[in-house]
């Protein structure tokens, strides 16, 4: 397994944002009870979000943020994936 954390960037759309926000946060609620989403949140000053998968691969991964509302929608202008190794604390060695 590996794991993925991913900070994105909202939409400046604050409508958009609103009107999306139910379905993507059903979106990720059914990934964190299938395990895959171990964390997740809007920054505090709701520009954007965090959010940490654990996954197969990077290519699960592409898939199931494909399948985001806050991607199909385009409420996510920017989104930095990167692979994390964890170290230290109780996500490490799962």
């Amino acid at each position: 397994m590996a794991w993925y954390t991913a900070d994105v960037t909202y939409t400046t759309d604050r409508d958009k944002l609103a009107a999306v926000r139910p379905a993507h946060r059903d979106y990720l609620r059914g990934l964190a009870e299938q395990g895959i989403v171990v964390a997740a949140g809007p920054w505090a000053d709701d520009l954007g979000g965090f959010v940490v998968y654990q996954v197969e691969d990077r290519d699960q991964l592409d898939a199931i943020i494909a399948e985001d509302p806050y991607t199909t929608e385009g409420v996510a202008a920017k989104r930095d994936v990167r692979e994390w190794d964890i170290r230290m604390g109780k996500w490490a060695g799962q």
